[in-house]
C-alpha cells in the first residue's frame, strides 16, 4: 500500500497556498476528515500546453469560397 503525508481538512483548507506548495514540489497529500482520507492531491504529471489564440487559428484557415449561408441552404436542398 502506499503512503503519503496526510493533511487534516481544515488544516488545508487555512493554508491551501502552503499545501499547494508542497505539491508543486512534488510532494503527494492526503487531506482526511475526522481522521478518514476523502481526497488525494497530487502534482500535474504533464504539464497543460498553451493553445494559440482563437484569432490565430482562424487566420491559419484556408478562405472558404462559399459562405457558411449557402453551404446550409445547400445541403437543406440536397435533403440532409
Amino acid at each position: 500500500m502506499e503512503s503519503f503525508a496526510s493533511i487534516a481538512l481544515a488544516e488545508a483548507k487555512a493554508h491551501l497556498s502552503h499545501v499547494l506548495d508542497r505539491v508543486e514540489a512534488g510532494e503527494e497529500l492526503v487531506i482526511t476528515r475526522r481522521g478518514k482520507p476523502v481526497a488525494r492531491v497530487v502534482p500535474v504529471r504533464h504539464p497543460i500546453i498553451p493553445l494559440p489564440s482563437l484569432a490565430d487559428f482562424r487566420a491559419q484557415l484556408p478562405k472558404m469560397r462559399h459562405s457558411s449561408t449557402e453551404m446550409i441552404r445547400a445541403t437543406r436542398d440536397e435533403g440532409y
